[in-house]
Parts: structure tokens; sequence; C-alpha cells
């Protein structure tokens, strides 16, 4: 087991929990032992994995009998209860499998996005003392096992390594799949005795990385699970929804609505492990999907496929979009195209989605807010003194209820949380008069100039309005003389150009305050991303601190 984690859940906070009838929440296994039992032969998981080139089709019946059995191998390996499982997969179904089995025995699941590479995977397997590690083979023409090689001689901690669609004794199929670990003792007891309590930590999730160095996110199966059921109810989701998950599952959006919320529901997980529109709207006509969650770029890049004319995609309903605003012509697009709801969200790793807007909401609210607190989660908006902001006010966004996180992983100094359980999210935001939020960027992005807030958000919207821009991020750069002055980052459609002037008489012909002008445009082939698609503002600061006043 690893060195102490540093929860942060005070018994104040689980009574009052309880007392609220919030927690105690269901395990993963509860779930999935359910359906396994009411609907054995129901598909749980569909999920393509182009390392074989193979499809894989999994019954509630098959992921319960491969999750004992992976259980049982990661016992016999050494796993203990609290011990931390890392895996680095894609979007496969062996991915949900190896939770479950983790969940079985008391470990701690440790996701680990596929595209970190030595340095990141370095940091995060020894802060977590993983012990037991999964990887492909190969993925994206990567080879992985080739990468651990060369980064575990730093991991004293580090067991085991297992490879999927390896060979030999490292082989993940041959260990977990093929043996028959159930027949070689008494799996009862032994799931019995290795329980979870639902407040232990079954997830170390690493943030995103859009300020610097990645935290490790702790949850419980009540806070997972408590977030889980509020969004089902929000978007309205039955036993005959089929979900489609494009975003990682090594991401919290991936994890908690491509995995854990499809075995609440009981309903069907179509996996893609490599993003492709095109690939997307033929799952969603072949596999009949109702319902996607995914980032802002997601949607655009569906909205904008030309395959939307040759396949069939009236079975989707609605498409959830959080990580970046939702521009107003990319709802119109959307709606037009794929006679969709569109809705938008904000969450943090720390929360899962707390926001989100309603599916009777009004364009207007879809496209100019991040929604409305979830059931049983709150926010509000304060001053600087702490005091709540005035109505349409920025402020800085806190957040509680029975969602939030229970610490970062070996570092409770960095909890940000307040006896009264408020999180400091670092966001800013204004709050409406019916309580609808719009994130107006992070504490970190805003830019002072002359003692005036630039509002960047608003800019970066009237930016999106113009036609031959794709992507967009205002970020400050310093200026001797006013402190800061904006920089637009810009990536293009193709074929398009875009000069500064042409830039500023865009905006200018709508009308925004001179102030909030943009001093400097940079075109960008891409704009630097997390794993889930939000752009990395930090790594744009960076750039735009060695610029001079110039335009």
């Amino acid at each position: 087991m690893p060195s102490d984690l540093q929860i942060v859940l005070p018994q104040e906070r689980i009574k009052e929990m309880a007392r609220m009838g919030l927690w105690p929440m269901p395990l993963a296994i509860d779930y999935l032992d359910g359906w396994a039992e009411k609907a054995p032969d129901r598909v749980a998981v569909t999920g393509y994995n182009s390392m074989r080139g193979t499809t894989s089709t999994v019954s509630y019946r098959q992921l319960k009998r491969c999750s004992e059995r992976i259980a049982l191998g990661l016992a016999a390996h050494g796993v203990e209860k609290g011990d931390i499982v890392s895996y680095q997969l894609p979007n496969w179904w062996e991915f949900t499998a190896l939770h479950l089995a983790c969940v079985r025995i008391g470990a701690i699941t440790n996701p680990v996005m596929p595209i970190f590479r030595q340095r990141e995977l370095s940091f995060m397997l020894g802060l977590a003392e993983s012990k037991l590690l999964v990887v492909p083979r190969v993925f994206r023409g990567f080879d992985y096992p080739a990468m651990v090689d060369s980064i575990r001689p730093d991991l004293p901690a580090l067991e085991h390594v297992f490879v999927l669609g390896g060979e030999d004794e490292h082989s993940f199929e041959a260990t977990f799949l093929e043996r028959r670990w159930e027949d070689q003792g008494d799996a009862g007891s032994l799931f019995d005795a290795r329980r979870p309590d639902p407040n232990d930590v079954i997830e170390v999730l690493y943030t995103s990385g859009t300020t610097g160095e990645p935290k490790g996110v702790m949850h419980t199966s009540n806070t997972l699970f408590s977030n889980v059921r509020a969004l089902n109810e929000r978007i309205e989701l039955g036993d005959d929804d089929v979900i489609l998950m494009s975003s990682p599952m090594a991401h919290q959006t991936g994890f908690l609505y491509g995995m854990l919320a499809p075995i609440v529901l009981g309903v069907k997980v179509v996996l893609q492990d490599i993003w492709s529109a095109e690939e997307a709207i033929r799952l969603i006509q072949d596999e009949g999907v109702t319902f996607t969650m995914a980032s802002t770029p997601f949607l655009s890049d569906v909205a904008e496929s030309a395959a939307v004319d040759q396949y069939d995609v009236s079975g989707l309903h609605t498409f959830l979009t959080a990580g970046a605003p939702i521009p107003r012509v990319l709802v119109q697009k959307a709606r037009e195209r794929l006679d969709i709801m569109v809705m938008s969200a904000w969450g943090m790793t720390e929360n899962g989605a707390i926001t989100t807007t309603r599916l009777q909401d009004s364009e207007d609210k879809i496209s100019s807010t991040d929604g409305i607190a979830l059931r049983d989660m709150e926010v509000k908006v304060v001053d600087s003194d702490g005091k709540p902001a005035p109505t349409d006010q920025e402020g800085l966004l806190k957040a509680r209820g029975p969602g939030s996180f229970v610490g970062y992983l070996k570092r409770a100094d960095l909890y940000g949380t307040d006896d009264e359980g408020w999180f400091d999210t670092g966001d800013l935001a204004c709050m409406d008069a019916d309580g609808y939020i719009r994130i107006s960027g992070r504490a970190k992005d805003v830019i002072i100039r002359g003692g005036e807030n630039v509002p960047v958000v608003e800019v970066e919207e009237l930016l999106y309005r113009h036609a031959d821009i794709e992507t967009v991020a205002v970020v400050a750069m310093p200026d001797p003389r006013l402190g800061e002055r904006g920089c637009a980052f810009v990536t293009l459609c193709p074929g398009a150009s875009l000069t500064f002037e042409e830039m500023i008489a865009h905006l200018e012909a709508l009308k925004i305050t001179k102030t909030y002008l943009p001093e400097r445009l940079e075109i960008l082939e891409e704009l630097p991303r997390t794993p889930s698609g939000k752009i990395q503002k930090f790594q744009l600061r960076e750039i735009a601190s060695r610029f001079t006043n110039e335009t």
C-alpha cells in the first residue's frame, strides 16, 4: 500500500451527507452485478480496438465474469486493498473491466492518458507508488512497453507490468482473461473481505494540466456516483439510451459518463479509441447512439462533417459539451444539421460536471451560459472579500456538494476547501438572475489592461463569429505601461487567411469596447490542448510573455 494518501474526508461531512440521504451510494460492482442478474445478455460495451482492428461486444454477464477473473488475478499478483493499479489504455472494453476488478478487491484505479510519455508517466506512477501497470503493446504506432522499460529503474514500487497484446508472462490476456483464477480459490470470501467502503478512495485521476504540474484528484464511490446519478437525471437518460464515448476514459468525462453512467443505467456504451468525426457519425447510425458528451471541438467536427449527409443520425437526441464556450453559431449549425438538443456544461476533475443547461432551455441560455447546478450541488460567485457578488458581476466561482473530491494525492495542503465545504475552483464567473453561471476565465487568465479587467470569454465569443476563424484563445501579454495587453491566438479554417487589421475590423463591426480589443494576432497551426480538448492557456501565456507590445 502506498504511503499516506492524505485523504481529506471529515466525519462531519460523512454525517451530513448521510443525514441528507445523499450517502452512502452503491459500489460500481453492485450496479454491474444487478444488471448481470436482471439482463445478463444485454450489451454492456461495444468497442473498436484499432491496434487489433477488431470490434468487441461484451454483455453484462461477460463483463461481470471478466471483472471477477481479473480481480482474482490482481490479488494473486500481490495487489492488496488500498494499492494503486495504474493503466495507460485507450477507450477499450478492458479499461472498464479493470476498474471493476479493482473495486472488487478494494484497490485504487489510476487511469493515465495514452498520450503521456516518460516525463509525465514517471511523475504520476512515482507519486502514486503504483504497484501494477497495464499498457498496450502499441497504440497509434507508439511502443509502450519500451517506454516503461526506460523509466522502470526510477519506479521501485512498480512490481508488475502487463501488456495488452503482449506475449509470454507479460501478456495481459493470458494472465488475466484466459487463466481461470476462479477455479483456484474461494473467490466469494476474498471479495467479501476486500469489499471497499463507499468512502474509500477508488479513483486517483490526475488533473489534465491546464495550469502546470498535475495533481492526483482522489474520489470515492460516494463522490463519483452522486455526480453520475445527478447528471443522468438532468439529461433524462433511461434504459433505452445508447451512449457514445469518444472522450478519453482516462479523463473524468470518459470515466464518469462513458463507464460509470452506463453501468448505473444498465445500457450499452459504444467506445471510440481514436477520434474521427466521420467514424463517430457512422457509429451513431450503426449502434443506435442516442446521447454523447465531449468537448466543444468534437461537436464542431461533427457539425462540419460531410458524413452527416451520408448516415442516418436521427436517433441522436442530445450532445452535451463542456471544456470551452460554445459559440452561438455552432449551436445553430449543430441543431440545423443534426436536429439534436445541444447542452452546455461546466465541471472539473475534482467534481465532475457541476452545472449544465437543461433540455428545455433556450438557445440563448445554451450559448451564453454554462448552466445551472445539478441536483444537490451548489455554486456561488463571490467578490474579493468573499461576499456574494451581485447578479451578472464577475467573481470567483466556488462549488460544493456530494460529488466533491476528497483531496489531492499526498498534497492535503492544496485541497482548497473551507470549513463549510466550499471548493475554490479557480474559475471566474458571473451568475444571472436565474442562477445560471458563465465561466469568464481562470483567475490566472484575467487580462488587466490599465487597471480594467478585459472579459476574455466575451472577446473570444466575438472572434468565433469570424467566418475564417476555427479556434481562438485570448491571453495576456506583458506591457510596461498598461501592465497587460491582449494577444489573440487563432487557428484558421482550411485555405483561409486573416490579418490583424481584418480581425480588428471584425470586432469593431460588432461594437466591442475599444479597450477590449486584442493588440496582437498570432496564427498557429493548432492550439496546445489537454488530452480532453481544453486549450492550455498557460502555454500560450508563456509564448506571449516573449512578445513586445508591437502588433
